[in-house]
């Protein structure tokens, strides 16, 4: 469907834009000067919303101190009216909601002051501005102080299939055989170069994350000579927090590969379902069961790893409650250390989204029951004796969610909060991968992005090895 929105002052455009797009994420909206469904007139003091079917209108006053605030929620408040959806987040459509509590926090509010704010200045929920204080005094202890403290992230941009959501560098594994060396030895190149500046600027790694992709894509083999490497390079001797390794798929993790992971002391592993329900699996383009995923987690734990996070989506296509009840139910009887709740995002590049703009059936849930769907997973967080330690959020999520990181005490993935806070320079390691240089004293963030083409990455990995380290040159003087 098209909405069509006539606005006077294009200088709230985008604003106004980012309220609609909650309400009608999977619709084209647009801004036209002709006199259509949506009206919207702004002059210095106030603000018309019109709706031409249904002969409504509201007006409100702009007096106050922050006009671009006021004006989000007028709109929101109507949408809501108009639509009887509700959308516990309102206005707020960043990124990092907990970061607002952090800040809050630290000017010394209380709580009760930090619920009355979210909900005066965005219009959110008593209970999400709850769940952004418990993040925030649980990052409290994480975050870091020191510039000379980094993380390390290295990229594998492989995986078995790709997803029907997916829209990172994830190339299908089959396609890409042939990209697979000459990927490795050019990953191999940047990682023994940013060993050397590393090493020569005396600069302390906190924690390693291999991610993806699917690190486990590649094969046994492959695998080894490559965590070989990352660990040689930024683990032995260095005295880190955490090595953490994302498994991901079950149908790409053998026997020697976990083997590699306990010789090369990854302290963390993740294996991702996703959902535990079989059609799902299949549905979403996944070539493993659930009881593949039964069988390499206990796998895992048979050999002696006891830091392991699982992953799950709430709003997959064609799920209900039912199934992520049973998703839970599953979940539980393995119990993890940790578990990531993520909301179904729809993004531009994945084919999810193709097939929403060829008018395919996508089947997505209701809000109400994505809202029970949410609630079923926090239930299965505080059996597992879980609490929430890190969250953020996407653009063009289904029900205008959250993803959430729950784990026991003392099994938070001190990366995923490092990098959520914006507090820790993270270098970046592979194709499609993107360093963040963190000027504390400045509060000032600087990036470079590797390029996200596997061929152009082979061919350029110089020119991202050098212009990564002119960026750090900039901090690491």
């Amino acid at each position: 469907m098209k909405i069509k929105i006539n606005l006077n002052d294009m200088k709230f455009r985008y604003d106004i834009y980012q309220m609609f797009n909650i309400f009608y994420t999977f619709d084209d909206i647009d801004f036209v000067e002709e006199d259509e469904e949506y009206k919207i007139f702004i002059t210095e003091d106030s603000i018309e919303f019109s709706l031409k079917k249904k002969d409504y209108n509201k007006v409100k006053s702009l007096l106050g101190d922050n006009k671009k605030e006021i004006i989000k929620k007028f709109i929101f408040e109507n949408l809501s009216n108009i639509t009887g959806e509700k959308y516990p987040w309102g206005t707020l459509v960043g990124i990092r909601p907990s970061k607002i509590a952090f800040r809050l926090l630290k000017e010394g509010k209380s709580d009760e002051d930090i619920i009355e704010y979210f909900k005066n200045t965005y219009d959110s929920s008593k209970d999400k501005a709850e769940l952004c204080i418990e993040v925030a005094k649980r990052e409290e202890e994480f975050v870091n102080k020191d510039e000379n403290s980094i993380s390390i992230y290295v990229g594998m941009p492989f995986c078995p299939t790709r997803c029907l959501y997916c829209s990172f560098a994830s190339n299908p594994i089959k396609g890409c055989e042939k990209l697979v060396d000459p990927y490795l030895e050019a990953l191999s190149y940047e990682i023994d170069k940013i060993k050397e500046y590393v090493e020569s600027k005396n600069i302390s790694i906190e924690t390693v994350y291999f991610g993806g992709g699917t690190p486990t894509a590649v094969n046994d083999i492959q695998f080894h000579n490559i965590l070989k490497r990352v660990y040689n390079s930024f683990v032995k001797n260095k005295n880190i927090k955490e090595f953490t390794v994302e498994c991901g798929r079950p149908d790409s993790i053998t026997e020697k590969k976990l083997l590699s992971m306990k010789e090369f002391n990854v302290s963390r592993i993740s294996i991702n379902p996703q959902s535990m329900n079989d059609n799902t699996l299949k549905e979403i383009g996944r070539h493993h069961s659930v009881l593949d995923v039964k069988e390499k987690f206990n796998l895992a734990r048979k050999l002696g790893f006891n830091n392991i996070n699982m992953d799950i989506i709430v709003g997959l296509p064609k799920e209900n409650y039912s199934n992520i009840k049973r998703t839970c139910e599953e979940i539980k009887l393995l119990n993890p250390e940790s578990l990531t709740v993520h909301g179904m995002s729809i993004k531009r590049a994945s084919r999810l989204h193709e097939n929403i703009i060829l008018n395919k059936e996508v089947n997505i849930p209701n809000q109400d029951e994505l809202n029970t769907m949410y609630n079923e997973t926090k239930y299965l967080a505080k059996e597992l004796n879980m609490n929430p330690y890190y969250m953020y959020r996407q653009k063009n999520m289904v029900g205008n969610m959250e993803n959430v990181g729950f784990s026991k005490e003392g099994m938070e993935c001190i990366y995923n909060i490092e990098m959520i806070e914006d507090k820790q320079s993270i270098i970046a390691l592979g194709a499609d991968a993107v360093s963040k240089v963190v000027f504390l004293r400045e509060d000032r963030i600087e990036r470079f992005a590797n390029v996200k083409d596997v061929r152009e990455y082979v061919k350029r990995v110089e020119e991202m090895v050098k212009g990564k380290i002119q960026l750090l040159d900039t901090l690491y003087k």
